[in-house]
């Protein structure tokens, strides 16, 4: 099994003026498909080509790893993403402002940790068993199943996901992302998590 770079769910202008079609073209076409095929070279003719993504991610270390995980981070990222926007829920809704105590709040909490995460990273939702929602931040390409949470949402805070369009200024980027937030997904996550 070899694994292959996904489609991006919406048209590479799509996002425009947010995030460019140069960033989209960039981002995905080439940092995305790097990730892919040193992914492949890493495990043909190995036992882990026919491990999944989350296994790889769960089970291995270094440059397999890194490439499994970046893999799986960016293709969550994408899937995050709508030219739609959207909103929470009402389920997803009332779980935010339980655990950070209002819509507003949660928004904060995750731009100043998106903000605040140092050098390369990601930027997270997650629903945490046992505890509920919780915001985290990753460096490089660590992804938070490999601590049991599942993700619901994150923000790509590497250089190369902002530098075209926003050069150091991170927090425009941010903010720009909140408005393309894909709301669906986020909100069938959630629910996957707890359904009955």
């Amino acid at each position: 099994m070899s694994f292959t770079l996904p489609e991006l769910p919406f048209a590479a202008d799509a996002l425009t003026p947010v995030i460019s079609e140069e960033t989209l073209r960039y981002h995905h076409g080439k940092h995305h498909q790097t990730y892919v095929n040193n992914l492949n070279k890493l495990v043909e003719d190995t036992p882990y080509a026919s491990e999944s993504l989350e296994s790889l991610i769960q089970t291995t270390s270094g440059a397999l790893f890194n490439n499994a995980a970046q893999h799986w981070n960016h293709s969550f990222y994408w899937q995050c993403l709508s030219p739609q926007g959207g909103e929470a829920d009402s389920m997803l809704r009332e779980a935010l402002t339980q655990t950070f105590g209002s819509l507003d709040a949660f928004k904060t909490t995750f731009v100043n940790a998106a903000l605040s995460n140092f050098g390369s990273g990601w930027s997270w939702l997650v629903d945490r068993p046992g505890e509920g929602l919780a915001v985290v931040n990753t460096s490089n390409a660590n992804n938070p199943l490999r601590d049991g949470d599942t993700p619901l949402l994150v923000c790509d805070v590497w250089e190369h996901a902002y530098y075209i369009d926003y050069r150091n200024a991170r927090a425009d980027y941010i903010e720009g992302f909140w408005s393309l937030i894909n709301w669906v997904f986020v909100n069938d996550n959630f629910r996957r998590c707890h359904h009955s």
